[in-house]
């Protein structure tokens, strides 16, 4: 039996794996290990991997299993690297569809890994705080520790690096460790926690910020601590609260029920925004103990008040297929945009286009017709595409946000920018879009797509037209979106800022001709 040890490294797996499959080692001939000082039962019988003089035949797998496989190769499990050669090994021998059987056990199993391994990233990007530390540069640095169930902090890092981009800011896990400088992302060793610094002035806004969204009437404890584990606790300041405020539930509750039967006595006036009623959703509770996405996902009766988990996360299927994932979000209840508009609107194109565009969100005609950029924004873009030579139905168009969010003005809907809150909540969409179609080109349309992808520091108006290298695509770039230019009262200025919009599409054009060129 040969003992191989990957270091937990996906990278150096895949190049094992490509030496093993060239040498038709099958599964059951293979120990894969983390580490080299594992203790291992067959230690005395394994045997140094072989070494070919020859370079490994390039095996073709479908690129579904190697994003899949990338992900499960962060759980934890010890045993995930021998389950991933063996379906590698399935795929290659004779199983060329062996994804699409979802309840085979290998794959089954698969599936169960990367859930876990995607519910800890979204744990770790909603549970990190950072602390302020003293830098000797004199610049601002920030320290978080954080305890993952899974090796996920690599496979996170570019999420803390697109959302606190302008930050020093390092975080520190038992296994691994990441820090941003301002341009790298620097990994290392793991760090116990005691080592992490303990407090600061940050904390005593966090607690603030709970207290005031604490809603003592919607507590469900055990989905309080389901979706908010026990185990993190010690590295969230507000849970130093939360025992006084359950104490404190029941007086609190009492108070809000007398203050509700006061308002509705005749004479008593209307109800002020600030007499909530138990069980009203505008209660401040958006963040409340009670609300998490499972509860949520659990299905509310049709008119019932609604709380949202704000994030499309848990409403995002495992599936790689865009129809799939489209059909899906029909049912998404992130935010509650979700009840705003006619329909979610999709993104639409080839799953394997070379360009992606991406607006900010639906507006009146794409609510109406549930299809993106069919609204006068839609159709000068299709004027310039066609101008520079690029072939719409040949691109995946999208945006930052599903649901179309608007103002009612008699007849009329007019175009609300939608918050922070709102376009985070529905990022996990967009993100799973460029996950399956992998754009060679990304092209972000206005600053809401790409604060949104790029950073929150990102300023169309200063850095429009730059190409860059991201985590989204190796040629990114970020213009002007064609409603802005629309919306532009003067004549001079609109002329210019469109020359500015065709001249950013005409340097995508060049950039899809030279990929096909080769």
């Amino acid at each position: 039996m040969y003992q191989l040890t990957t270091d937990r490294d996906f990278d150096r797996w895949r190049d094992l794996a490509r030496q093993m499959l060239a040498g038709q080692i099958s599964p059951p001939q293979i120990l894969w290990l983390d580490r080299e000082d594992e203790p291992s039962l067959l230690s005395n019988t394994a045997l140094t991997p072989p070494v070919s003089s020859q370079p490994a035949a390039q095996t073709r797998v479908p690129r579904e299993y190697l994003d899949l496989a990338s992900k499960v190769a962060c759980h934890r499990d010890p045993d995930r690297w021998n389950l991933l050669y063996r379906t590698l090994w399935r795929l290659t021998h004779g199983e060329p569809e062996l994804l699409e059987r979802v309840t085979d056990d290998d794959v089954y199993q698969l599936g169960a890994m990367e859930r876990d391994v995607r519910r800890d990233r979204h744990k770790m990007t909603a549970f990190v705080r950072f602390r302020q530390v003293p830098a000797e540069s004199g610049e601002e640095h920030f320290v978080a520790w954080h305890r993952p169930d899974h090796y996920i902090v690599r496979l996170t890092a570019p999420f803390f690096r697109g959302r606190f981009a302008a930050m020093r800011w390092t975080i520190l896990t038992p296994d691994d460790s990441v820090a941003w400088d301002g341009h790298t992302l620097h990994f290392g060793p793991g760090v116990p926690q005691s080592q992490a610094p303990q407090a600061d002035e940050l904390e005593s806004l966090w607690r603030t910020y709970y207290a005031n969204i604490f809603n003592p009437a919607r507590i469900k404890i055990a989905a309080m601590k389901k979706e908010l584990p026990v185990r993190h606790w010690s590295t969230l300041p507000e849970t130093q609260l939360i025992p006084d405020l359950l104490a404190e539930a029941p007086r609190r509750v009492e108070e809000m029920t007398r203050k509700s039967r006061e308002n509705a006595r005749p004479g008593s006036g209307p109800r002020s925004s600030g007499s909530a009623r138990p069980g009203d959703a505008a209660a401040g509770d958006l963040y409340s103990a009670s609300t998490s996405p499972e509860t949520y996902a659990s299905g509310l009766p049709a008119g019932k008040a609604a709380t949202f988990p704000w994030t499309a996360e848990p409403f995002i299927p495992q599936s790689r297929s865009l129809k799939v994932l489209a059909e899906a979000s029909k049912n998404c209840r992130g935010c509650d945009l979700c009840d705003i508009g006619s329909q979610v609107v999709f993104g639409e194109g080839p799953h394997d286009a070379m360009v992606m565009f991406v607006g900010e969100q639906p507006g009146d005609q794409e609510d109406r017709q549930g299809r993106p950029f069919v609204g006068p924004a839609g159709q000068l873009l299709d004027e310039v595409l066609q101008q520079v030579g690029i072939i719409r139905d040949e691109c995946y168009v999208t945006n930052s946000v599903k649901h179309f969010k608007f103002e009612p003005r008699g007849t009329r809907r007019i175009h609300a920018k939608p918050s922070s809150r709102e376009v985070s909540a529905c990022q996990p969409w967009l993100v799973r879009e460029i996950e399956v179609v992998r754009p060679q080109i990304l092209v972000c349309l206005g600053s809401t797509a790409a604060q949104t992808l790029l950073g929150r520091d990102f300023r169309v108006t200063q850095r429009r037209g730059d190409v860059m290298k991201t985590e989204w695509s190796p040629w990114t770039m970020a213009t002007i979106h064609p409603s802005a230019l629309l919306r532009i009262p003067d004549e001079a200025l609109r002329a210019k800022s469109r020359g500015e919009f065709e001249a950013d599409l005409a340097k995508v054009a060049e950039q899809i001709a030279k990929l096909k060129a080769g």
